[in-house]
Order: structure tokens, then sequence, then C-alpha cells
């Protein structure tokens, strides 16, 4: 499920999901080059494009393989969708891109009362919403007292304020909140500010998108001026914005759509785009393939992901209501456990990830070293299959005929939820069906393009997952809360897996309430130890970030952390914000506003995708490609 958020999250994909009809077009990509200079539904801005070269506006184009679940910051939780309103909203405070301290944001600074119930924020003076309105403190505290008092506004980013007493706006540079117990991520609400005027009149938050009108009012580094599903959403740079230390290069910014992720590769070789990110890296073939190409650069670094099995624990409600028809096999930790010692990530990281990853312990990727765990010696489930049988022989599963058999007879198989459109999910699952059969385990892999459906319904038996993990963890352990439970059965919640258990609970409020990092870190790699044992979770593998991009369109880009990193995906809007545009010649860069001149970045905004359609009505979860 993108954590983001974040649940997503991939997480979070994760929330109200909305079933909608999917219309598929199919075209080749050679035929929207044909049709350029035509307006037609698979060319949707052609005069626009022109409009570009004309007025020397040097536009980044960035192929994505997913698709925005939301608009709306309340509800989106994929990781494309959060980056995007990364770069639209403001949050209070943002990640410094060399080493994710803590820096300024929305406010510039921030004060806790002695007792560290009350915090107080200094809200900048001169930020201001694209439609011209000053952004005030009354703006935060309508959304937080919004996300307080109203479940679908609380889909996305609702941990953050579930321990919030009072959130009040004393004047138009003073936030205050009032906590009901010490809160340790009070310096990190990853919750992006609307503003007031625009959003107090949505009726329904848990079903509006924020896609009827555009441009959207924003107060970040871009404004989104225009959306279609699953084709393409566009960034216009916000003149106003208040950071002028800084100004972002590229005039325009356009998230393109691709399913197919070849196509998006080969894009980026015609030069039809300028950076492709992924779903969410590139595959190790296509990274090769790229390395040595002329004007193109791969960048590889640490990721922010993991790559995991969930197991259906047995979905429940918040009241106790149980629903879903996971096998009950799996309600034994014996049996899950079992499963988790006959996976061999040695393998996945050398023949599937083909180095570009790391190998699995555990939640929390390494990249992230003040809360990375890794299980004991005694701990560690390593792969040993003969181990893994006598697990299974000691849950009451002997091996007859070649099959585990149950009490009843029945032998021990298992559905797996796969994405259709992730080849590392397919190219695992072939290694756990040769596994798990070694130890006579059935497995079926049920690959779908939207996995939200059964995922919700409790409907499945394992799943692949993944979430990217924000330098403050707290939401993606948010995730494994009861708090985080759907409310009626086959809702779509905050939850990541259904998980729900009282010690794990009870861990998550103690690393919430502490104040000291250290401390505050023990209790998270506790909470790592639960959920490694608990067997709900078995984290595969680190991927790295593996991207690139067209070095005859962008001069330069920042990663994050600065030193080794990613691009797509940051914890802020850095990359973008860094990028700089490279020129043809000198020529170019001498007169960038001739109508002659060379525009670097330009392209057709043209779909060349299967898939395009009518937006869901609900958000849709791919758990692998989700939360930020």
């Amino acid at each position: 499920m993108d954590t983001q958020a974040q649940l997503d999250k991939h997480h979070r994909t994760a929330r109200p999901r909305r079933r909608g009809v999917r219309l598929f077009l199919a075209a080749a990509a050679a035929a929207f080059t044909l049709t350029a200079g035509l307006a037609t539904p698979l060319n949707p801005a052609p005069q626009h494009a022109e409009a570009k070269a004309d007025s020397g506006k040097k536009t980044l184009t960035v192929a994505v393989a997913q698709s925005v679940d939301s608009l709306s910051p309340f509800l989106a939780v994929k990781l494309v969708s959060t980056s995007i309103i990364r770069m639209t909203n403001e949050f209070l405070t943002n990640y410094d891109p060399k080493d994710n301290h803590v820096v300024p944001g929305l406010a510039t600074k921030w004060e806790p009362s002695p007792d560290k119930l009350t915090w107080t924020y200094t809200i900048r003076s001169n930020s201001k919403w694209s439609d011209g309105q000053p952004t005030t403190a009354k703006d935060a505290a309508f959304t937080f007292n919004k996300m307080m008092t109203d479940e679908g506004a609380a889909t996305a980013n609702g941990s953050f304020v579930g321990n919030f007493e009072k959130v009040t706006a004393p004047s138009d540079t003073k936030l205050v909140i009032k906590l009901k117990k010490p809160q340790a991520t009070m310096t990190a609400l990853d919750i992006p500010i609307v503003p007031e005027h625009v959003w107090k009149d949505v009726k329904d938050y848990a079903k509006y998108n924020n896609d009827d009108k555009f441009p959207l009012v924003g107060n970040g580094p871009y404004i989104l001026t225009d959306y279609k599903t699953d084709q393409y959403v566009k960034l216009e740079r916000n003149k106003d914005f208040w950071r002028k230390s800084k100004t972002p290069q590229f005039d325009e910014i356009v998230f393109k759509t691709y399913k197919d992720q070849d196509a998006a590769v080969a894009a980026l070789r015609k030069g039809e785009v300028s950076f492709v990110a992924g779903s969410p890296a590139l595959t190790p073939a296509q990274a090769a393939s790229l390395k040595g190409e002329k004007n193109i650069k791969v960048n590889e670094g640490p990721g922010r992901r993991f790559y995991a099995i969930a197991v259906n624990p047995g979905w429940k409600t918040k009241s106790g209501q149980k629903f879903g028809d996971g096998n009950k096999a799996l309600l034994d930790q014996k049996v899950r456990q079992a499963l988790f010692r006959a996976v061999d990530t040695k393998t996945i990281v050398d023949k599937v990830f083909q180095g570009h990853a790391e190998q699995g312990e555990g939640y929390i990727p390494p990249r992230f070293g003040d809360y990375f765990w890794k299980p004991t010696d005694s701990q560690k489930l390593s792969y040993d299959a003969t181990a893994a049988g006598k697990m299974l022989d000691d849950a009451g599963y002997p091996m007859k005929d070649g099959k585990r058999v149950g009490k009843d007879g029945k032998p021990l198989d298992f559905r797996m939820l796969c994405h259709a459109t992730d080849p590392n999910d397919k190219a695992v699952g072939k290694y756990l069906k040769e596994w798990w059969g070694k130890i006579g385990v059935g497995l079926k892999l049920n690959c779908v393009d939207d996995v939200s459906v059964p995922w919700y319904a409790g409907e499945y038996d394992l799943a692949f997952d993944g979430w990217s993990v924000n330098p403050d963890p707290d939401f993606v352990l948010g995730i494994h809360t009861c708090a985080a439970l759907p409310t009626k059965a086959k809702e779509s919640a905050a939850t990541d897996n259904g998980i729900c258990n009282k010690t794990y609970d009870d861990l998550y409020a103690k690393q919430l309430a502490e104040y000291d990092p250290a401390k505050r870190a023990d209790y998270v790699k506790q909470m790592e130890s639960w959920l490694y044992d608990s067997g709900y979770m078995n984290v595969m593998a680190y991927p790295n970030a593996v991207e690139a991009y067209r070095t005859d369109q962008i001069k330069s880009i920042e990663t994050m952390p600065t030193a080794a990193g990613n691009i797509y995906g940051q914890d802020g809007y850095w990359s973008w914000w860094s990028a700089q545009p490279a020129t043809s010649s000198s020529s170019d860069s001498s007169d960038s506003n001739s109508s002659t001149g060379v525009v670097i970045g330009i392209v057709i905004v043209a779909l060349v995708v299967i898939g395009g359609g009518v937006f869901f009505a609900m958000r849709r979860r791919t758990t692998a490609d989700d939360r930020e």
C-alpha cells in the first residue's frame, strides 16, 4: 500500500477504495508520435505543447508506473500521489535532504510546554495560497480539526491526530496543539495543510478526490494545473512560493502514467520523457540496458522501502466483527513461521533483484540506522527447509503423499495476492511455489491489477506487500494497530494488513509518548521484534532506488540523502526543486525566451499506456508500490 503515508502506506497503496469501471485503451507509442499535432483523445493537449515551444517554457516529464489514487490530501496514500501533494501543499515541517533532520516548512519554529502537552507553532507570514489568499494558522487548525472530527478526512494520516485534544489558531501566525499525552512526532507531522476557504464546503471527505476543478489551490513550490486519469498530472511552478533562496528552474513538471514499464523505459530512450521512476524501481534488466546509453544516467542508492509477504491474520472490524475467508491454518504462529523458514531471501536478492537490494530482516530499512533492527541468532528464521518441515509436523500438518494435510485431511494450500504489473511479484512467486512445494505446501498466485478489493474484503491468504518508510517511522508502525482497523467489514481503512494485538499496541503507545530518542528507538525495535516473531510480516528485501534520467534534458538533480539516495519519492520536494535543465547549445541558453529556441524536456503529453478510463470513485490499493 505510498508512506509514505506513510500506509501506504504499500501501502499505505490503503484506505476508502471505491470500485470503478476500467475502460481499456490500446495504442502504440508510434501512433502517438504521428498524431502529435492533432487534438485527439489520445493526445489531450497538443496546443499547450506548441505554446510551451513558443514561450520557451522548460518542462520536466516524469514517467511513473503507478496510478494516482486521489488528489485529496486527506485520502492520497500511493507514492505517486503523496509525492505530488508534497509539491503542492506545505507541511508544518520538512526534512533536510542531506541527512533527514527536521527543518522549517509552513512553521518557522515550534516550542513545547514544560510538560510537552502543548505545542505552539509560529506560522510563517510570507506564505499564500495560489489564489492569492494568505496561508494562516487557521488553515492548519482547520486541517487538523477536520481530521479529528471527520473519519473520512482521517483516512490517510489520521494516526497523527489521534492523540490531539484541541487545536486552535489564536492568531494568523500562531497555532496551538494540545495533546492528551506526550507525542514524539510533533516535529514530524507529515500532514499536508489545506486552504480552509476551499475545503470547508466539501460534503463527503471520504469520497471527494479533489479532481473536479483546476488549477488546484495550493501553497507549495508547484501548482497542479491539469490531470487526466491514468494519463498525466501537470504542475506549474508557483512564482509566489515563499522559499526565494532558490527558485525551481523547470517551469512545468508532468507526471506521465505508463502501465507498461518497458514502454516507459523506451520513451526515455527516445527522449519522450525526462525521467523514469519505475514501479517503484527499474528492474535489473532495464537498468542494465540503460547503463552506457548516450545522454542517460542511471541513479541507484539505498532505498526507503521494504518488500514483504503479508499474512491474513483473520480480519475484523474495530468492534470485533470477523470477516474474510483467510485460511485458518495461518492463524497458527508455527505455520506462519514455517513458511518463512522456507523462504531463501538471499536467492531473492541475488536472482530476482540481481544484487540491487539488501536481504530483509527487520521492518525498518537499514537506511534509517536509528531504527534498523536485526533478529538475534537464536531468533532468526534462516532458510532451512528441513526445519520448516519439522515445524509443520509439530503444528499438526504431517506429510502425506507429498502434501501437507490437516486433521480434516485437506491439503495445505494457500492463495497469494500479487500485482499483475509487478515483475518482482511474479518472479518471487515462482520461487515460493518451488520452496513451499518442497515442504508439501501448495501455492496459487492471484495476480490482479487492483488488489484492493480482495485485500480489504479479507479474501486472500498471503499477499506481496511493501511500504516507503519516512524518517520518522510512526506511520508505518501505526498501520498495524487495532485503531487502524476498519469501522465496517470490507471497507478500507488505515490498516495495512488487519493486524490487531494488545502487546503491539502497548509498545506503539510507549514509543509515541517517548521523547528520548534512544528510548524511543528501543521501543520501535521491540515492535519490529514482535512483528518478526508473529509471522504476520516477512520482510524479504530492501530494494535499492533504481531510476534513470536524460542528461540532455536534466543537467543535475539532487538525491536524498544527498550523498547517495533516491530522486523520486523523496521526503520532500527537493529533487524537483533542485533540478537544473540542460541546454542543447550555448545559443539556446543565451535566449531562453526565443520562439525558435530549443526547449529541453518538452514532450507530447499523451497516453502511452494500456488502461485509461473513468477515475475510480473509490481509491485503489497496490501494496507493493503504495505509500510514500
